[in-house]
């Protein structure tokens, strides 16, 4: 395979072509965390990765995330991250420090710009940096990576992409000076070049300096494609070692990098480069399995493959790929619920298919000297991950499914268009439970406690049912669970009501408008889709294209405020951006007087009442605990515990329910 050809870098040379981007994690922040991050990295090393790229450091304090972000000026942290390096050195990987300075984007009140020009997704207005200031943060920029150096790292990426303040002075979007770092491309360039120019003198010929450079801006008044051209080259002359492909501002509002976006939708743009400038270039962005990777180095559209978050997942994916054990993989599926909401949460980045990320040090299972006979009664996310991890312990470990599929809660939502993904942890699971010795018995439902005799313990991971709410007409024919739905029991017509707006209302809302739609697996109908103009033009955005449905789609709320309040901070605005554009209705702050043959009354908090048509109500209004078991292996006298669903309802909680299967190891 290509993936495991050695690349050449001139001075050095990378084992393989697999890169491990940058991601935060929360752990850089601080020195007392340095342990930690410390033994993240080096597992990814073990695990086979051939360059490992830091989460973003800053090269002085005015360019921090947050006010208590890292920071890279100073000597003392170099000193102390000589221990992470030498030991993912030994570990057999390089690593880069990444320089990030956040500009406009720092959450902090005395953050900095190229003009002062708010950010539409930060709450502070940056202060325009005066002509010392640029000089001076130009050359914090080479003495943080001369530190980088100090500190035993191999080389820094120099983030320039995203709409961080490099990105700032290169778009005419947000840079409006009137000096020699503004107007023209050839000066809006100029800080890019000398920051290059700049850690290049610091740091000598043999440092690798890869360049997060944006190849798809998103936004209007970005850089077309013939200026990435003319940068990247000019980059290359100024001492840039490798090229690493950046995709549009955290402020464009398209998606790039959640589950509803292709795999590998952006690297034709970065193949367009590549052609064009002669230096090793990395792809990104929803690159999560071999094949997927090998296709690309093969058809020659990048040198190197990127992956952060499937490394999350994952720490081995590179050895388990060259060993040919490609099965074992567990998936990593784009939902950003643990790791990049975690972030813009203010916490620890985790992974909601491998809650030991970030948590090595803490995490272990070992073998037990006494193995038990375990039943786990239900085969959804919490109990497929509790049979893992006690059949890792050495249990006996049988599964039963009273259905006569796996997954649970999972397999309905691979169901909604852009969740597909969620289908690869299902086959996992089942297969690793295979692998080691488990046994799956599928439509056995448990009634009584002598189904369960002779087990030692049992788990109980049997999850939730859809709660049925008292409406008048809630048995009406033509009213269905988001279950009746999502399994095929019900063929959607053209007038629907969704009763209940949040994650699963969505969910249902999507699944609803794209069923029959190629967006989330082909590239070209979802550039259409979000308007992403793939010859770059001016703005490198050609305008959302709704969706042409005749489907009348309705979702209410009882309660006021947004639709999908508890999606994600990093994917809910897509869902709800979507939905409103290709014309959803969202109805909130209501009563549900009745289901009618013709509709569903509501009534509004100004006593206003109003017929909504329908011709099929879809009810997703949360659910309930399946724990019916309980009293049975209460009966039976048989330790048992609950996890998942079974334990806690509410809204659908994966991230929840597998860590609870996880933590039952410890």
């Amino acid at each position: 395979m290509k993936l495991f050809q050695p690349l050449p870098l001139g001075f050095t040379e990378l084992k393989n072509r697999f890169v491990m981007g940058s991601m935060h994690t929360g752990l850089e922040d601080s020195l007392k965390d340095l342990p930690a991050l410390t033994d993240y990295f080096v597992e990814r090393a073990k695990g086979g990765v051939g360059l490992i790229i830091t989460g973003g450091y800053s090269p002085n304090r005015l360019g921090r995330l947050t006010p208590r972000g890292g920071s890279f000026h100073s000597t003392s942290w170099a000193r102390a991250h000589q221990s992470l390096t030498q030991a993912v050195h030994a570990a057999g990987s390089k690593i880069c420090l990444q320089l990030l300075h956040a500009g406009r984007y720092a959450f902090h009140p005395f953050s900095v710009a190229p003009s002062r020009i708010k950010s539409p997704i930060t709450p502070f207005t940056p202060f325009a940096m005066p002509g010392f200031l640029v000089r001076s943060t130009i050359r914090d920029f080479g003495k943080a990576a001369a530190n980088a150096k100090l500190a035993g790292y191999d080389g820094v990426e120099i983030m320039g992409s995203e709409g961080y303040l490099i990105h700032q002075f290169l778009c005419e979007r947000t840079n409006q000076r009137k000096d020699e770092w503004g107007g023209s491309f050839e000066n809006r360039m100029r800080f890019a070049l000398e920051i290059v120019k700049s850690v290049r003198e610091h740091t000598g010929k043999e440092f690798i300096i890869i360049f997060r450079v944006s190849i798809l801006d998103l936004v209007e008044k970005g850089s077309t494609f013939e200026e990435v051209v003319e940068f990247a080259k000019e980059l290359r002359r100024a001492g840039v070692t490798v090229l690493n492909s950046g995709i549009g501002w955290h402020e464009a509002r398209i998606p790039t990098i959640a589950s509803m976006v292709p795999k590998g939708a952006f690297t034709s743009l970065t193949a367009k480069l590549r052609s064009q400038v002669r230096m090793p270039i990395i792809a990104v962005n929803r690159i999560n399995d071999p094949t997927t990777a090998e296709d690309i180095l093969q058809n020659g559209f990048a040198d190197l493959i990127s992956m952060a978050r499937p490394l999350l997942a994952d720490p081995h994916f590179v050895k388990k790929t060259q060993e040919g054990r490609a099965i074992e993989i567990n998936p990593c599926i784009a939902c950003n619920q643990a790791c990049l909401d975690h972030i813009f949460e203010g916490k620890k980045a985790s992974c909601l298919v491998n809650p030991a990320a970030c948590e090595e040090g803490s995490w272990s299972i070992s073998r037990t000297s006494q193995s038990k006979k375990i039943a786990v009664i239900g085969a959804g996310p919490a109990g497929l991950n509790a049979a893992l991890t006690l059949l890792r312990q050495g249990h006996q470990v049988t599964v039963f499914e009273r259905g006569k599929t796996l997954g649970g809660q999972f397999l309905l939502a691979a169901k909604v268009p852009g969740k597909a993904e969620y289908l690869s942890s299902i086959e996992h699971w089942e297969n690793e439970i295979k692998r080691l010795g488990g046994k799956i018995s599928l439509g056995r439902e448990i009634k009584g406690s002598f189904e369960i005799k002779g087990f030692d313990e049992v788990v109980i991971a049997t999850g939730v049912r859809p709660r049925k709410p008292t409406i008048p007409g809630i048995d009406l024919p033509h009213v269905h669970s988001y279950q009746d739905l999502l399994t095929g029991k019900v063929t959607p017509k053209h007038i629907m009501v969704i009763i209940g707006a949040g994650g699963i209302g969505v969910d249902v809302a999507t699944y609803l408008l794209h069923r029959e739609d190629t967006i989330d697996y082909d590239p070209k109908a979802f550039f259409e889709h979000w308007g992403i103009d793939p010859e770059q033009r001016s703005g490198l955005v050609a305008g959302f294209k709704p969706k042409r449905t005749k489907l009348s789609i309705t979702l209410l709320q009882r309660s006021q405020g947004g639709m999908g309040r508890g999606l994600g901070k990093t994917t809910g605005w897509i869902h709800r951006l979507d939905l409103k554009r290709s014309g959803v209705r969202y109805l909130n702050h209501l009563e549900y007087e009745e289901i009618t043959p013709e509709g569903v009354k509501v009534k509004f908090k100004d006593g206003k009442s109003k017929l909504i048509p329908a011709q099929q109500v879809f009810v997703c209004a949360g659910q309930e605990s399946e724990n019916s078991l309980v009293k049975t292996c209460e009966d039976s006298k048989i330790p048992y515990r609950i996890i998942g669903g079974a334990k806690l309802a509410g809204e659908i909680d994966a991230k929840r329910a597998i860590r609870e299967a996880w933590e039952l190891a410890r």
